[in-house]
């Protein structure tokens, strides 16, 4: 693999896989630049997939949507949590059976696509039900579900998300109503989407790639699907990470990379040097004192991100508890682009 220090991080990678809420857009609205990002992305001769646990659309609706924000997509770049479900029911019970689902038109046209007969929740013939994100599903739908997995039904999941980003911050995910059935049932169901690897499994086998980076807001789900898959990630700003949920990051839940939103896939990555308990990159220094982050310097921000995310884990690592990092501001966003 080139050397993402030496050439943009779009052109080290020949797959992106672009999470959406809170990368591409918040509330069906686009992020600032996304489109010159995900286009600059596709001139340096990257694949691009658009990779969503959000079960509640198909993939022609989302790219229609991501047409309409200024943002190239046709359907086969689009991958849904439905679609690695669908497939993990087919490959468990077979071509025709009847699958009860908790969900919409995302999650009805992907068990379609595998053969599977989507059917309403008590519908006794089911052999398995699943469940994904859509908000309009009545209580009395979702009482009928909890009781049928409580009861034995097998129960799939397409996601855990336990918040998704709106322009008035995080919001419950699907990952709520998952935990809800869960402790009433007793039954913890398959899931399919991030951080799981059914959905990055499904994205290689439908887009192709051999060097694949995960591009993503979530720690819980992006960064730590990025980890079980194997792959490279990059950490964007943009959705539901901040840095107070930077400090926390456990091991598994640290991004290869770190940038303010997508105009650093047109930039060279940043790494920073340790030297004792301090981490530097380009004009940045960045400790912990006394259970505090001390940040020092200037430079570009990509920098500033790229030394203070490790001196947070370092200090997490030795103390066991996030660092104090009230006072702490981060640059303005770079604007340039290699």
């Amino acid at each position: 693999m080139a050397d993402a220090r030496e050439q943009a991080l779009a052109e080290t990678y020949d797959l992106l896989m672009f999470d959406l809420d809170g990368v591409v857009y918040v509330d069906g609205r686009v992020v600032a630049g996304a489109p010159e990002g995900i286009a600059w992305s596709r001139r340096a001769g990257a694949q691009v997939a658009f990779i969503t646990n959000n079960a509640s659309r198909t993939p022609v609706q989302v790219a229609a949507h991501l047409r309409e924000l200024g943002i190239e997509a046709a359907p086969a770049d689009v991958v849904t949590s439905s679609q690695a479900a669908a497939r993990l029911l087919r490959s468990r019970v077979g071509a025709g059976a009847a699958i009860a689902v908790l969900g919409t038109d995302g999650l009805l046209e992907a068990l379609r696509e595998q053969e599977l007969e989507p059917v309403d929740v008590d519908v006794e013939s089911a052999v398995a039900i699943v469940s994904g994100y859509a908000p309009e599903v009545r209580w009395k739908v979702i009482m009928q579900a909890a009781v049928r997995i409580r009861n034995g039904l097998p129960w799939w999941a397409t996601n855990t998300d336990p918040t998704l980003p709106t322009g008035d911050g995080p919001a419950p995910g699907h990952g709520t109503l998952v935990r809800m059935i869960s402790e009433f049932a007793d039954v913890d169901p398959v899931v399919a989407g991030k951080p799981e690897k059914p959905l990055f499994d499904e994205t290689l086998r439908r887009v192709g790639g051999a060097r694949p980076l995960m591009v993503g807001d979530s720690l819980h789900t992006d960064i730590a699907g990025a980890h079980r898959a194997g792959i490279d990630s990059l950490l964007v700003l943009t959705g539901v990470t901040d840095l107070a949920e930077l400090a926390r990051a456990r091991p598994d839940q640290r991004p290869t990379w770190i940038g303010h939103d997508l105009g650093v896939l047109g930039r060279p990555g940043v790494r920073a040097g340790q030297h004792d308990e301090s981490w530097t990159a380009e004009g940045w220094t960045a400790r912990v004192v006394d259970g505090r982050l001390v940040v020092e310097g200037s430079g570009s921000g990509d920098a500033w991100w790229a030394c203070v995310g490790p001196a947070l884990w370092s200090g997490l690592d030795a103390a066991g508890e996030p660092a104090d990092i009230s006072g702490v501001v981060a640059p303005a966003p770079d604007d340039r682009r290699g």
